[in-house]
């Protein structure tokens, strides 16, 4: 079966063009030209990417994506926008997205990048439930969220916002490099993608700011260490 893509993009032109590569590559593509038409179909549809343009009419792609999000944690979340600004592409990751790809961009580039969501996607859907529990915390990565053990209710978290703390709970307790934590969750070690992981780690403090016994400490200024003496990763439970 194709997988089958969501592209919300105002600019029908350059839709035209990136739906009709999309296609010749194999994939099922619904296009809408707003993002409140993007949001009624992905209400009524199955979908195993999204591709979002940021600024649309009667909804942008920055509420439009926080909206998917809210009812799929795991479906991959791709935006192509011509605004470059790192507050922009700040803004893309916080509202739940996987990636942020500037335009212009090369056709194949994009090709790469959603072939390698969808990927992992199938991968996530596959594998057992992947759920860490860190002294009186509990992350359920599969599902993107956190909460203390005695809460009824949980804090959703970004795609990579989730990735990183994993990384960092199967590396508790060791000094870690900076810059082998962006190559290894980013693919690069660059400027903007370390003010992406700055963000994330101001985040995730505030998440284990509610258990005195897990920190996230600096050191050198170029590394971290997650301190977790009491963490359990065998918790997992096969996905029905």
């Amino acid at each position: 079966m194709q997988p089958s893509i969501l592209l919300a993009e105002d600019d029908i032109f350059f839709a035209k063009v990136v739906k009709r590569q999309l296609e010749r590559a194999g994939y099922n593509v619904t296009f809408c030209e707003n993002g409140q038409e993007a949001w009624e179909k992905f209400q009524k549809h199955v979908f195993d990417l999204c591709l979002l343009d940021v600024v649309m009419p009667k909804k942008d792609g920055f509420a439009l994506a926080q909206d998917i999000r809210s009812t799929d944690v795991n479906i991959p979340i791709l935006f192509t926008s011509s605004r470059y600004m790192e507050q922009d592409r700040l803004q893309g990751f916080e509202s739940g997205a996987d990636d942020y790809i500037v335009k212009p961009f090369n056709i194949q580039e994009l090709l790469c990048r959603v072939d390698v969501y969808l990927k992992r996607s199938r991968l996530l859907k596959s594998e057992r439930r992947i759920v860490y529990t860190i002294s009186n915390l509990v992350f359920d990565y599969s599902q993107y969220n956190i909460r203390h053990k005695n809460a009824d209710s949980h804090v959703r978290m970004a795609p990579k916002e989730a990735e990183l703390l994993r990384f960092l709970c199967e590396n508790s307790n060791k000094k870690l490099k900076k810059d082998d934590i962006l190559t290894c969750i980013w693919g690069q070690d660059d400027f903007f993608s370390s003010r992406v992981m700055d963000v994330y780690l101001t985040r995730l403090r505030k998440h284990i700011a509610q258990d005195p016994a897990v920190k996230l400490e600096t050191y050198h200024g170029k590394g971290l260490m997650f301190i977790a003496d009491d963490l359990d990763r065998s918790h997992t439970i096969f996905k029905i």
